[in-house]
C-alpha cells in the first residue's frame, strides 16, 4: 500500500512471487450443485472448523478415507434378498387381507414376520460385511481405503 492509514496494523506481506510446485498450484475449479440449506450447512461448518468452505470440501472428500466396496456377488445377493423381501411383502398383504375378510390364510403371519426379519438381517449384514480382497476372484473390479 503507498499511503496505509495511520494506526491500523499492517499485516504482514506474502509473497505474491512465491515459487509453489506446479502440482500444488490449485488452478481447477469442480462445481458442486447444493442446495440452499446444503450451502448453509456448509458455512456453517467452515465457519466452526476455521477454514475456508473450498478446504472444508477438499478435507472432507479428499483425505477421508471411502467406504469398503462390496464385490459384485455381495451386490448381487443383496438385490435378490430385495427381490424375495418384495414377494415375502405380497404374501405378507395377502394374508392380512384374508385374515380381514374371514379367508384362510395364505400362509402363518407369524412366520412371515420371522422370515422378513431374518431376510432384513441378512441385508444388513451383507451392506456391513468388509471385503477381503486377497481372497476375491474379482480383486480387479474391487477397491479398498487404506
Amino acid at each position: 500500500m503507498k499511503n496505509p492509514p495511520r494506526n491500523v496494523p499492517q499485516s504482514p506481506r506474502i509473497m505474491a512471487n512465491r515459487k509453489q510446485s506446479k502440482a500444488l498450484v490449485r488452478k481447477h475449479i469442480f462445481p458442486v450443485r447444493l442446495s440452499d440449506i446444503e450451502l448453509d450447512l456448509l458455512r456453517i461448518k467452515s465457519l466452526d472448523a476455521g477454514m475456508s468452505a473450498s478446504e472444508l470440501m477438499r478435507r472432507n472428500a479428499l483425505m477421508r478415507p471411502l467406504p469398503k466396496r462390496l464385490s459384485k456377488i455381495s451386490l448381487q445377493t443383496y438385490w435378490e434378498l430385495g427381490q424375495i423381501g418384495n414377494n415375502l411383502n405380497q404374501l405378507v398383504k395377502a394374508t392380512n387381507t384374508a385374515l380381514k375378510i374371514g379367508r384362510t390364510l395364505p400362509a402363518d403371519p407369524q412366520l412371515l414376520r420371522e422370515l422378513l426379519e431374518l431376510l432384513h438381517q441378512c441385508r444388513r449384514d451383507i451392506a456391513l460385511d468388509d471385503v477381503d480382497l486377497e481372497d476375491s476372484e474379482e480383486s480387479e473390479d474391487d477397491w479398498e481405503a487404506d
